[in-house]
């Protein structure tokens, strides 16, 4: 035991003093330890003094000197093959820079002769610029085309496929076609007005109604009696028109018919199956009474036709007469919130809705 705890003691010798006298010594260790700041403060400064500012300071100069020499050599050869590179890169770049430039000056210079066109340049053919002027439809623009009703800068034209522009002056049975955007316009017509653009008996007009609506030139779309009332449309369209007077594109047109007399219901089934006329057969797509008014003499009608007095004409043929007629629905299109005589422009939907006929 006693052997062990001698190698002990020669490998670790023990700690001698208190504890308070050990930690003084490891503070004498320090160079700037407290006991050294506490006591000798005066001396410490100095010391720094010394030390900062003393010119016993190792110079570092030649270090720097002897490391830039190494770099400029270091840096002089890579220099020149990097300037070599470049120039080389620079030359190559320069070549293809000449090659691609005449390509591409070649394409700026073939584009710059294709230059858009203006608006008032814009070629059109000459029964499209009839047909949007609000005349006609394209078809019925070639018959006056072939006709020579129609004249382009004074002269007649007679040619299929003649195309003009916006500034081009197109003239038909003497007055001058413009090229207008679309109007659309619904008129709730009142009674005892002729659908007519002008009347040598100077009756009143549906034209008097919507003269004050717009600056374009409008046309009715059909047409109404002169005791008929209701929905009639506007407009300067001609494909539109041609659209929506035609049978074949199925314009659903719906009437509230006021008869003299009830109407019975074999002729009601009569009139759905249809009737011969002196100008061919006819007959309602639907035919029902109207609930609202709770009255075998009041009928709602629908049909598609778009011959001259038809509803009136049918009902005389079944021995009634028709005391008062009123369209209240054309091609989707309602009288709501549209009193009597007045007129309104349709909505983007509506006219959206139309062109989808």
């Amino acid at each position: 035991m006693e052997r062990r705890n001698e190698n002990r003691d020669w490998k670790r010798p023990q700690k001698r003093g208190s504890f308070r006298e050990q930690r003084e010594e490891r503070e004498d260790r320090k160079p700037f330890s407290k006991r050294f700041d506490r006591d000798e403060k005066p001396a410490r400064k100095e010391f720094g003094r010394k030390r900062f500012s003393s010119e016993e300071k190792p110079e570092r100069t030649p270090f720097k000197e002897r490391g830039f020499e190494r770099r400029e050599k270091k840096f002089e050869p890579r220099g020149e093959r990097s300037f070599e590179r470049r120039e080389r890169g620079f030359e190559k770049r320069e070549r293809t820079f000449e090659k691609r430039g005449d390509r591409g000056f070649e394409k700026r210079e073939t584009k710059s002769f294709s230059a858009p066109k203006k608006s008032s340049d814009k070629e059109i053919r000459l029964n499209r610029f009839i047909a949007n002027s609000g005349v006609c439809s394209r078809r019925e623009a070639d018959v006056l085309i072939a006709s020579g009703a129609v004249t382009v800068n004074g002269k007649v034209v007679t040619q299929m496929g003649t195309k003009v522009t916006i500034d081009d002056v197109v003239c038909y049975d003497g007055e001058r076609l413009s090229h207008e955007k679309k109007v659309y316009l619904l008129l709730n017509k009142p009674k005892d007005f002729i659908t007519t653009l002008d009347d040598p008996h100077e009756r009143k007009t549906v034209m008097s109604l919507v003269e004050k609506a717009c600056k374009e030139r409008i046309y009715p779309v059909g047409r109404l009696d002169r005791n008929t009332t209701g929905l009639l449309l506007f407009t300067n369209d001609g494909d539109m028109t041609k659209k929506l007077t035609h049978p074949s594109f199925g314009a659903r047109k719906i009437y509230h018919v006021e008869l003299d007399k009830p109407l019975a219901k074999n002729d009601m089934q009569s009139l759905l199956d249809g009737i011969e006329l002196e100008d061919g057969f006819s007959r309602f797509d639907d035919i029902q009474f109207v609930e609202y008014f709770n009255d075998k003499r009041i009928v709602g009608v629908e049909l598609h036709s778009g011959k001259n007095r038809i509803v009136r004409r049918m009902f005389e043929a079944m021995g009634y007469y028709v005391v008062k007629l009123d369209r209240v629905s054309f091609a989707g299109l309602t009288k709501k919130d549209l009193p009597r005589g007045r007129c309104r422009f349709l909505t983007e939907k509506e006219i959206n809705f139309l062109k989808m006929l």
